[in-house]
């Protein structure tokens, strides 16, 4: 089925506003999850331990942790198809999306590959406890790399532009931020460290998500281009001869 204005199919419309809803729900849950968990774990101050750890065997309600980073990675591979689709198509969407969807798959892998404790201490560690760290390290580093990507790519389109330099600035933020925290021990500063390292890359991933429910959906896909760019281009073709 098509929709009469433009041909274009009913189906592949609702689909990306489904997506794009999941790319709100995804950090929000997430977020949620963190919160609750840590307000959940008794003895401890609400960022003595890490997101990781409230997921961790010996955690209060381990659960909840566990189906943030499940719900996250779901919506988090919805989201980046559905934003593929509504910029156009893999090729003129760029990298972007597909580290997004990338970031979905490891956080979903992060929470099944529980750590051992919820505060980090030593001693010996299981091989999952190992393979969640590297997991979720490189999860951080997509989760900074694709709002980055994506703030390259949308700065040429007008209706997305607005967005550049904000998706920019937060991915530099969180990438510092992540650079300090893994740099060494801060005492107790390491979960608001890594909270807040978090919470950046999600709000500019909600962020598009809630622009791409606002855009106009019989346009969803098509290349908006600046005017100035667009003649700039049509007089290059045409001042250009046959050899």
């Amino acid at each position: 089925m098509a929709d009469a204005s433009n041909g274009t199919p009913v189906g592949r419309l609702r689909w990306v506003r489904i997506g794009a809803a999941a790319g709100i729900a995804g950090p929000v849950a997430f977020t949620l999850a963190w919160v609750a968990g840590s307000l959940r774990q008794p003895g401890l101050s609400f960022a003595a331990a890490q997101i990781s750890g409230l997921a961790a065997e010996n955690a209060a309600d381990p659960w909840v942790m566990i189906g943030g980073f499940v719900a996250l990675g779901g919506c988090a591979v919805g989201f980046g198809a559905a934003l593929t689709a509504g910029l156009g198509g893999r090729r003129a969407a760029g990298p972007g999306p597909a580290l997004i969807k990338a970031a979905g798959v490891l956080a979903i892998a992060a929470g099944l590959l529980r750590r051992d404790h919820v505060l980090l201490t030593t001693g010996p560690e299981s091989w999952h406890n190992h393979a969640h760290d590297v997991v979720s390290a490189a999860s951080y580093v997509l989760l900074v790399a694709g709002p980055l990507l994506l703030a390259w790519r949308l700065r040429r389109d007008r209706r997305w532009r607005a967005l550049a330099v904000p998706l920019g600035a937060a991915a530099v933020a969180a990438a510092g931020l992540l650079v300090a925290f893994y740099a060494g021990p801060h005492d107790n500063w390491d979960g608001t460290l890594q909270r807040i390292a978090v919470s950046l890359p999600l709000a500019a991933i909600a962020a598009v998500a809630v622009r791409l429910l606002q855009l106009d959906p019989a346009r969803l896909g098509e290349p908006q281009r600046d005017p100035a760019r667009r003649a700039a281009d049509a007089d290059s073709r045409g001042n250009v001869r046959p050899g």
